[in-house]
């Protein structure tokens, strides 16, 4: 079986899998304060054996669609397990060029070291990250790790998305200038919206 066949099978995999597993339609209020009439909740999925491996596979595929990049940008809290799985993936390809994982908090904390990324401290000034999310609705929080990461001395290379919203989010993102990929979007869960 070609590597590409077996892609399209682990994308139709991780698809049923978030559908039985992560998707509800219903009404609820996201984090952006919008209402809607479907939740996601990708961590359902991504937190089982199965579903990081699926997760890191495609992830790590998905980055050739973005410019080169050093390391790899979790978003608290859904994003850092992506972040984990794909280094780890990217790791069990190709030690030579495998990715770190580094995790954005979404507030400094507040004892200890006071950090608002955790694992950056091995990266090079200046080094490219790729952030990425479990899902996007407005794209608020990706651009506010976005802010974050340059902050602290480095560059964002685009965004991978797991789910797209398709409420406004990539074109907040690419309206800053980044790159942004969704391997699913709400049609994979709702084809008639």
């Amino acid at each position: 079986m070609s590597a590409r066949m077996r892609g399209e099978e682990a994308r139709a995999r991780l698809r049923e899998l978030l559908r039985d597993r992560s998707f509800a339609r219903k009404r609820v209020v996201l984090a952006s304060g919008k209402e809607s009439d479907f939740f996601i909740d990708c961590k359902q999925t991504v937190l089982t054996a199965e579903g990081h491996a699926l997760v890191g596979e495609l992830m790590l595929d998905a980055l050739a669609e973005l410019p080169a990049c050093d390391a790899l940008a979790g978003v608290e809290l859904g994003g850092c397990p992506l972040a984990s799985a794909v280094s780890l993936t990217s790791h069990l390809r190709d030690p030579a060029t495998a990715k770190d994982a580094v995790y954005v908090r979404k507030d400094a904390k507040e004892h200890g070291s006071k950090r608002v990324l955790e694992g950056d401290t091995r990266l090079a000034a200046g080094a490219s990250l790729v952030i990425l999310e479990d899902v996007t609705t407005t794209g608020g929080s990706t651009l506010k790790a976005v802010e974050k990461l340059r902050g602290a001395g480095y560059r964002v290379a685009g965004v991978i998305a797991l789910v797209d919203r398709l409420e406004g989010g990539r074109e907040a993102i690419e309206a800053a200038g980044l790159p942004f990929v969704a391997l699913y979007t709400r049609r994979d869960f709702m084809p008639d919206a």
